[in-house]
C-alpha cells in the first residue's frame, strides 16, 4: 500500500487512536506502525483475531495486562554475553508473571461461548520458563529492587548493616542530645561522603576528634565525623561494599539463567504485545461502535450506513455506499460543500481500516474487498516551488495512478478534469475514465461537468450519484443518492434569495432544450427517489418499533411467569416446613405414649388426644396458615390499600384498578403498573410513616457505604476479614457495583479476593478494572 494514500486519507489519525487504546509501550508502537495489507489471507486472519478479542472483551472482560518495557534490547544484550541490571530483570519478571496471568485468564474461558481459534497460535507462545520465573520472584520485584531473599549472604549482610546503622545513630544521638550539644551549630546528624557527621562550631573542633569531611560556606561550621564512630562508619562502608558485590553476583547469576531462555522470552513478550494490540483493536471498535466487515474476493464494496470515523458521530450522516456490484464506476455530482469529498474519503478510509484488520464504523453486514492498491487524487496540492498549478498537480497525480492501475486497484478522484477550460476538462475526464475502465479498476470520482452525467447513462457498469440538496433551506443534506445525477440549483437559489422573476425566467429560456430536459428528468427522479426512500425508512422504523415492542412484551411475560412460579414455590416450601414440624411433633407424642405403655394415666391420654386433634385440625386447615393466608391476601386488594411491591421492594398505595389482575400503585412521586401477584397487602399501617422510614433507612445506609475498598498494605488474614465485612455492608446499603483495590504485589491478596468473590452467592460478576482505573491492580464487582 502506497504511503501517499495513507497521508491523503489521514490513516495516521486512526492509528494514533488505536495506540491510545493499548496498554503496553510495545503495543502502542505496534499500533502507530500499523499498515493495511493487500494479502487476502492476512486480512482475513487479522479480522478473525480482532473478532476473537471483541467477543472476549464483551463476554469475559479485558486481559490482565499492565505496561511493560520492550524486552528486545535486554535479550539482545544477553545474546552478546552482557549482564542485565536489576531494572531489566524486574521487567522480564513482570513479563513472565503477566504471561502466567493471561494463561490463567484464558483457561477459564468457556469454549462453547467463545471461539478463540484465531489467537491459538499467539497464546501457545506464552510458555513460561518456571525455573527462571521462580528465581526472579525470589530475588527481586517488578521495579528491580533486590530482595533479602535473593541469597542468605545478602540477608545476613543487610541484617548487619541495619544493626550497625542503629548503633551509629545511637552514638550520634548522644552528641546531639547530651551535654556536647552546646558545641554544635545545630542538633542534627547529617551525611557527608556517605558517612555520618555532626555540624560542630569552628572553635570547638578539638572537642570531638575524628575527621573533618566538609565545612560551611562561612567556615564557621565544620562537619565532623567523631572519633567514637570512625570504626562504626568504616564497618558500615565495608558492609555496603560487600552488599554491592553480592548484588552484582546475584545479577550475574540471574542473567545467566535468562540467557538460556532468550528465545522464549522474545516469543512471550511478542505474544503479550500482540494480544494487547488486538485488544486495543477491540476497544477501538467499541469506541467507534464499529462492526466486522465481511470480505469478498470480487473487490466489491457494500458499505451500509457508513460513517467517517474522524467526524463527530453526532454530526456525521451515515450513507450506503456500493461499488463493484451492479456498477464498477460511480460519478458523484452535487453542490460544493455537499459532502462529495467526504464520501470519497469515507470509502477509502474504511477500506484501509478493513485491510488493516480493524472493524469499520458501518452497519452489520457491510462488505469490502481486498485491493492490492488504493490510489487517490483528493484535495488541492498546488506547488509554488515546482511552479505547478492546481490543474497540473491533479494531472501529475492521475498520470502516476494510470501507470500502476489494474483490476485490483481502487481509484478515488476528486473533481476530475477540473482547473482548466470546462469543455477540454470534460473531454479529458471522459478519456481518463475510459482508460481506467479498460484496466477494470473500481472507480469513484466527483465532478461538476454535465457531460459526465450523460457518461454515467451511456457506459455499461457505470452509475451516476449525487449529494442531495434541500432547495427550501438552501443547504445540502449530505445524503448520497445512487442512480440520480446531481443538478444545478442556480435558478431555485436565485429565486429564494429574491432575484427578479423575469430575470430568472429569461435565464431559463436561454438554456438549450437538451439541458432543460435533462434537468427536468433529474428533478423528477430526485422527487421519486426521495419519496421512495421516505416510505422505506418509515416502514423500517415501524417494523423496528414492532419488533422491540414484541421483545419487551415477551420479556414482561417471562418475568411475570417466573415471579408467579417463584412465589408458588416459596409458599409450597413454607407449607411443607409447617407440615414437617407438625409431623415431627406427632412422632414425639407417639413415642412418648409407647414409652409409657401400661402406666399411662387417664388425664395424659386425654391430653394426648387433644394434641392429636389440634394437630389434625391444623393439617386440615393448612391452607389457612400465615404463609398461605398472606399469599391469598395478595390477590385480594382494593383501591386505597397499602401494599408492598415485591419487584421494587417499596411500599405504595393502590390508586386505580386497571384490569382483573392489574393495578396502578403510587410509590412516592412515581406510578407503576403491577399485577396482583407482585403486591402484598399491608394491614394496620398509615400511609406516610412506613415510606418515610424506608427512605430514611435506605438513605442512611447508602450515605455510610463506600463504593471502594482499599486492601493494599494489609496482611492476608486482615484483608480477607475486612473484605467479608465490606461485602456485608454494601449489600445492606443496596450498592450494585463496587471496586476492590488489592494492588499487584505478589498476587496473594488478589487471588484471595477472587476466591472469595467466586464462592459468594451475592456476587453476580467480577473482573479487572480498566487500564485507566487500576488495571489488574483492582477488581470491579457487580452484586446481585
Amino acid at each position: 500500500m502506497n504511503d501517499k494514500i495513507l497521508k491523503t486519507l489521514e490513516f495516521s489519525k486512526i492509528t494514533q487512536r488505536l495506540a491510545g487504546q493499548a496498554i503496553t509501550a510495545p503495543a502502542k508502537e505496534r499500533a502507530i506502525n500499523l499498515k493495511p495489507s493487500g494479502d487476502f489471507a492476512q486480512v482475513e486472519l487479522s479480522l478473525k483475531q480482532t473478532l476473537a478479542l471483541v467477543n472476549l472483551l464483551r463476554i469475559k472482560g479485558q486481559l490482565p495486562l499492565t505496561d511493560f518495557e520492550d524486552v528486545r534490547p535486554s535479550t539482545k544484550r544477553l545474546r552478546i554475553k552482557a549482564n542485565l541490571n536489576a531494572k531489566e530483570l524486574g521487567n522480564i519478571l513482570l513479563v513472565l508473571v503477566l504471561a502466567n496471568e493471561v494463561n490463567s485468564f484464558l483457561a477459564d474461558v468457556n469454549g462453547e461461548q467463545l471461539n478463540l481459534e484465531a489467537i491459538t497460535g499467539i497464546v501457545a507462545e506464552l510458555d513460561v520458563p518456571e525455573m527462571l520465573l521462580n528465581e526472579l520472584k525470589r530475588a527481586l520485584d517488578f521495579d528491580g529492587e533486590i530482595l533479602d531473599t535473593a541469597s542468605s549472604n545478602l540477608a545476613h549482610l543487610r541484617h548487619d548493616l541495619k544493626s550497625n546503622d542503629e548503633e551509629i545513630k545511637v552514638r550520634m544521638d548522644a552528641y546531639t542530645k547530651g551535654s556536647s550539644s552546646k558545641y554544635l551549630s545545630e542538633q542534627i546528624v547529617t551525611i557527608r561522603d556517605d558517612r555520618y557527621v555532626i555540624p560542630v562550631k569552628q572553635e570547638y573542633r578539638a572537642k570531638f576528634g575524628g575527621v573533618v569531611h566538609d565545612q560551611s560556606a562561612s567556615g564557621q561550621t565544620l562537619f565532623v565525623e567523631p572519633g567514637a564512630v570512625l570504626s562504626l562508619n568504616n564497618r558500615q562502608q565495608n558492609l555496603l561494599a560487600q552488599e554491592r558485590q553480592e548484588i552484582n553476583r546475584i545479577l550475574r547469576q540471574l542473567s545467566d539463567l535468562a540467557r538460556e531462555e532468550v528465545v522464549r522470552l522474545d516469543a512471550i513478550a511478542t505474544a503479550l504485545t500482540e494480544l494487547d494490540f488486538l485488544q486495543a483493536k477491540a476497544h477501538l471498535a467499541r469506541a467507534m461502535k464499529a462492526t466486522e466487515p465481511k470480505l469478498n474476493q470480487k473487490h466489491e464494496l457494500n458499505l451500509l450506513q457508513a460513517r467517517h470515523p474522524l467526524i463527530d458521530p453526532e454530526k456525521v450522516l451515515p450513507n450506503d455506499i456500493r461499488l463493484g456490484l451492479e456498477f464498477d464506476t460511480m460519478l458523484i455530482t452535487g453542490p460544493n460543500t455537499g459532502g462529495k469529498t467526504i464520501t470519497l474519503k469515507t470509502t477509502g478510509l474504511l477500506q484501509l481500516m478493513a485491510q488493516a484488520g480493524l472493524f469499520i464504523p458501518a452497519a452489520e453486514g457491510s462488505q469490502v474487498g481486498v485491493f492490492k492498491d488504493i490510489c487517490a487524487d483528493i484535495g488541492d496540492e498546488q506547488s509554488i516551488e515546482q511552479s505547478l498549478s492546481t490543474f497540473s498537480s491533479h494531472i501529475n497525480d492521475i498520470i502516476q495512478i494510470m501507470k500502476k492501475v489494474d483490476d485490483q486497484t481502487l481509484v478515488l478522484i476528486d473533481e476530475i478534469g477540473a482547473g482548466t477550460d470546462p469543455e477540454e476538462g470534460a473531454s479529458l475526464a471522459i478519456s481518463i475514465l475510459d482508460f481506467l475502465r479498460k484496466k477494470k479498476a473500481k472507480i469513484m470520482v466527483t465532478t461538476h461537468y454535465p457531460e459526465l452525467k450523460l457518461y454515467g447513462y451511456n457506459r455499461s457498469r457505470t452509475s451516476n450519484a449525487s449529494m442531495e440538496f434541500d432547495v427550501k433551506t438552501l443547504s445540502p443534506t449530505y445524503r448520497l443518492q445512487i442512480g440520480i445525477p446531481g443538478h444545478s440549483n442556480a435558478f431555485a437559489i436565485a429565486r429564494r434569495l429574491g432575484m427578479r422573476e423575469d430575470v430568472v425566467k429569461n435565464a431559463q429560456e436561454l438554456m438549450s432544450d437538451e439541458n432543460s430536459d435533462i434537468n427536468t428528468m433529474i428533478m423528477r427522479l430526485d422527487k421519486q427517489t426521495k419519496a421512495a426512500t421516505d416510505a422505506r425508512n418509515h416502514l423500517e422504523s415501524s417494523l423496528d418499533r414492532s419488533e422491540k415492542l414484541a421483545e419487551k412484551l415477551q420479556q414482561a411475560l417471562d418475568w411475570y411467569n417466573q415471579r408467579v412460579q417463584k412465589q408458588l414455590e416459596f409458599a409450597q416450601e413454607r407449607a411443607n416446613e409447617v407440615v414437617a414440624k407438625k409431623r415431627k411433633k406427632a412422632d414425639q407424642i407417639i413415642a412418648k405414649l409407647e414409652e409409657q405403655h401400661g402406666s399411662v394415666k387417664q388425664n395424659e391420654v386425654i391430653a394426648a388426644k387433644g394434641e392429636f386433634n389440634q394437630l389434625a385440625k391444623q393439617e386440615e386447615n393448612l391452607a389457612h396458615n400465615k404463609v398461605l393466608q398472606r399469599e391469598k391476601k395478595r390477590h385480594h386488594v382494593t383501591v386505597g390499600d397499602r401494599v408492598k411491591v415485591l419487584s421494587y421492594g417499596q411500599v405504595g398505595t393502590i390508586t386505580k384498578r386497571l384490569g382483573e389482575h392489574q393495578y396502578e400503585v403510587q410509590m412516592g412521586i412515581i406510578k407503576v403498573k403491577v399485577s396482583d401477584r407482585d403486591v402484598e397487602k399491608i394491614s394496620g399501617e398509615t400511609k406516610t410513616k412506613p415510606q418515610k422510614m424506608v427512605r430514611a433507612t435506605s438513605a442512611n445506609r447508602r450515605s455510610n457505604a463506600r463504593s471502594e475498598l482499599d486492601l493494599r498494605g494489609q496482611r492476608y488474614e486482615e484483608a480477607m476479614t475486612n473484605l467479608d465485612r465490606y461485602i456485608d455492608s454494601v449489600l445492606l446499603a443496596g450498592l450494585d457495583v463496587v471496586t476492590i483495590i488489592h494492588g499487584i504485589g505478589t498476587g496473594a491478596i488478589r487471588k484471595g479476593v477472587w476466591q472469595y468473590l467466586a464462592s459468594s452467592s451475592h456476587v453476580k460478576s467480577y473482573n479487572y478494572a480498566p487500564a485507566n482505573e487500576g488495571g489488574n491492580g483492582a477488581t470491579i464487582v457487580h452484586l446481585k
